[in-house]
């Protein structure tokens, strides 16, 4: 070998660790100048530095040259084909080499493993195994093994153990942690800590992919054990722990031993940071996220990725939401991570309209949106009830092919039932290969809040069949459905069978229901004795929930008792004031009306209004009670009237009781005709198209009278019209509420 070839070929080893391609070629040109015949040696140096830089047809072409080509030669060119995907390529020149060795025959396994095509795969190792079983290394297990664990062939593993401990290689470190990683991915995690065992000599490395492997499968006093077993740990050995404990919810503990890490003085990466924000973020601890922020600064890590995305996570679940903006948007490099942990924060904040802002930007930026950025999105559209946006996001889903993933599914399913389309969602959920606890869920609480006891109840009972388990969320829905039906033995059915049949700890949102349930039907006593039994003391929704029966049943007694607990609890809810007003109004007791009003004068306690808004060509219209400020109010308030004389023609009586003022009747009459809602559906009336159903969202709970008058409207004008209030759906279609008479 001359010297004119080392030199040659140390440049083109500078040029392969620069990753300059340009360089390298400009080497090659002074080669073909200077060097007549080159050797072998230096144009398999060319080949592989050409393989390295990614340039295939210049690595074939150089190598097409070599006159007689050593296996060196053929191996670089081989891998080249491997390493890139080129499998056709490949598979030529493995089959006209004159000679192979392990290193040919663990690139061809190796390029169907990368392309995880596990039958070439498991082909071209057993040729290797029949024909030339000498040549099994260390890397042909290591890289079977990978291969088994991503793919989830344990038995193929198994096999491959088997081979391993028959050739002799069950010492072997480097094949040791790939096999106890697989064992653990598939939750063997006793084979794992078997193999663990056996072998003789370990170093940090097999410690940390044992403790990865407890960790893993929750075995988190055994990773304990492990890890402070270890005569030596390195930064990975605490990253590992402290990623586990993370993982395990054990978000305290996972602080704890960051600060000790911290204390050894031991260079902390991306994933140690990532996983300490979320173990912050976990635990909400504020305080504890931003030393670990002044922490990042310090250490130079604000320009990862990885490490930003994290932060702006921890932000978003202290609720810090500007402090996550602030983040992100001093963030240099953003991708899909980052973009999703700011919407989704946003969303968990309330803040849906900003979150769909967001997915807009991340648009704008060319950055497509994973499964779970475009679920996110649908999420946030159904929290704000907007149809004609989510569905938008349906074609999105569609389009991309997003819609095969099952959180996709879930949010539009999820996203219909709460806009009011439940035929639609049922017929998504129907459409759906696979469908887990939160696909049951998200319809049963899609019919249940329309008031569909009976399809919730047999949905519920088909979840049951497949072997499906409710959570709680799930009885939230079956037993709102049984209050709204008026089912209360079958509600205290399922109420018993949560702890008894499911190991369901009822939580105060289960109790409300019951409230509901039982005071609904106007069984008020009975409710008191459940609150008193109760383990812990009503909500206010629970106080509210009783109250609003008290004022329908007319029970004064059980909601003066609401009331002053309700007042107790929250002295400055406006609900507790104003229910018990309109019980002492139906009673014509005013003098009390008075002097509640003037409690909540004193203790300044004010009323949300009410108001309803429609959506209408992009625009939000947004109305209030005797509302002047559209620029349509002319046309509304005619359409208004028009509608009351044909409504008392069909025979619609108004309900005064529901006007708390002590004034002529016919001013209460004109008080009740120019509701929010009602406004809000003249206006629908009068632009959105016959045949299209009105859609309409009101931020309080929809007055009986206005629930009367809705029916009648329907009726009159044979329109579909859908209200969502504070509690539920209502769809009113030819006289007639889904509801029923339990709204």
């Amino acid at each position: 070998m001359s010297s004119n070839s080392n030199y040659y070929c140390s440049l083109l080893k500078i040029c392969t660790e620069t990753r300059n391609r340009s360089q390298a070629k400009k080497i090659h040109c002074h080669i073909l100048r200077t060097i007549k015949d080159p050797e072998t040696f230096l144009l398999n140096n060319l080949v592989n530095a050409y393989s390295k830089l990614g340039d295939l047809t210049y690595a074939r072409n150089v190598f097409d040259k070599i006159p007689q080509p050593n296996l060196f030669s053929w191996n670089t060119i081989l891998f080249t084909y491997s390493k890139s995907g080129n499998l056709s390529d490949m598979n030529d020149i493995f089959n006209r080499m004159p000679k192979r060795d392990g290193v040919s025959w663990n690139s061809l396994i190796s390029g169907y493993a990368s392309r995880a095509l596990v039958t070439d795969a498991v082909k071209g190792y057993n040729s290797m195994l029949g024909d030339e079983a000498a040549n099994l290394n260390r890397i042909t297990f290591s890289t079977m093994l990978i291969l088994s664990s991503s793919q989830g062939c344990i038995d193929l593993g198994r096999q491959i153990h088997g081979q391993i401990v028959k050739f002799g290689f069950g010492s072997y470190l480097f094949v040791g942690c790939p096999l106890m990683d697989m064992y653990s991915k598939a939750g063997f995690v006793y084979d794992a800590k078997q193999v663990f065992d056996e072998t003789p000599e370990r170093n940090v490395v097999m410690y940390n992919t044992m403790i990865t492997g407890f960790l893993r499968c929750g075995m988190v006093e055994d990773s304990w054990s492990l890890f402070h077993s270890m005569r030596e740990k390195d930064p990975i050995s605490w990253t590992t722990m402290i990623t586990g404990l993370t993982q395990n919810d054990l978000y305290k503990e996972a602080i704890d031993l960051f600060r000790e890490m911290r204390t050894e003085g031991l260079v902390m990466d991306q994933f140690t940071f990532g996983s300490m924000l979320t173990a912050c973020g976990g635990l909400m601890a504020l305080k504890e996220g931003k030393q670990a922020h002044a922490f990042v600064i310090r250490a130079n890590h604000m320009d990862n990725v990885f490490v930003g995305s994290a932060l702006v996570d921890m932000y978003c679940k202290c609720k810090r939401i500007a402090s996550a903006e602030a983040v992100f948007k001093r963030m240099t490099h953003k991708n899909v991570v980052s973009w999703t942990a700011l919407l989704v924060g946003y969303g968990q904040n309330g803040y849906s309209e900003e979150a769909i802002r967001v997915f807009d930007d991340m648009q704008r930026n060319d950055i497509n949106p994973d499964y779970y950025t475009l679920g996110s999105v649908i999420s946030s559209c159904a929290n704000l009830a907007s149809l004609e946006e989510g569905s938008q996001f349906h074609g999105q889903a569609i389009v991309s092919g997003l819609i095969s993933f099952t959180t996709v599914s879930n949010a539009l399913v999820t996203l219909y039932s709460k806009c009011g389309s439940i035929e639609e969602a049922n017929r998504l959920f129907n459409e759906m290969n696979f469908r887990d606890e939160v696909s049951w869920t998200a319809l049963v609480s899609g019919y249940a809040q329309f008031g569909k006891a009976n399809e919730t109840i047999d949905l519920f009972q088909k979840m049951l069949a497949h072997g499906l388990k409710p959570d709680e969320v799930t009885f939230v829905g079956v037993l709102s459905a049984c209050s709204r039906a008026g089912l209360v033995e079958k509600g205290y059915q399922y109420f018993e069978s949560m702890v008894k049949e499911h190991g369901i700890m009822p939580v105060v949102d289960h109790y409300t229901c019951m409230i509901d349930l039982l005071s609904r039907a106007g069984r008020l006593e009975e409710a008191r004795c459940f609150i008193n039994k109760m383990p812990m003391p009503p909500d206010a929704i629970g106080w509210s929930t009783l109250l609003s029966s008290c004022r329908l049943h007319g029970n004064l007694e059980v909601g003066k008792w609401a009331a002053a607990s309700l007042q107790e609890l929250e002295p400055s809810n406006p609900a507790g004031y104003i229910l018990l007003s309109s019980i002492y109004a139906a009673k014509g007791k005013w003098d009390y009306v008075s002097e509640l009003r003037r409690g909540m004068r004193n203790k300044g306690v004010r009323k949300e209004p009410g108001c309803s808004w429609i959506k209408y060509k992009g625009k939000v219209h947004i109305f209030s009670a005797d509302d002047q400020t559209s620029p349509f109010s002319d046309r509304i308030y005619a359409e208004l009237d028009k509608l009351n004389l044909k409504m008392i023609e069909e025979g619609y009586v108004p309900d005064l009781s529901t006007v708390l003022h002590d004034v002529e009747e016919s001013e209460k009459k004109k008080m009740l005709n120019y509701h929010s809602e009602r406004l809000a559906i003249a206006f629908g009336l009068i632009f959105i198209p016959p045949g299209l159903p009105i859609r309409i969202v009101k931020n309080l709970r929809v007055c009986g009278d206005c629930h009367n008058a809705t029916k009648y409207i329907s009726k009159i004008t044979q329109r579909e019209i859908l209200v969502r209030d504070a509690v539920r759906f209502h769809l009113f279609k030819n006289g007639t509420c889904s509801c029923g008479d339990f709204w």
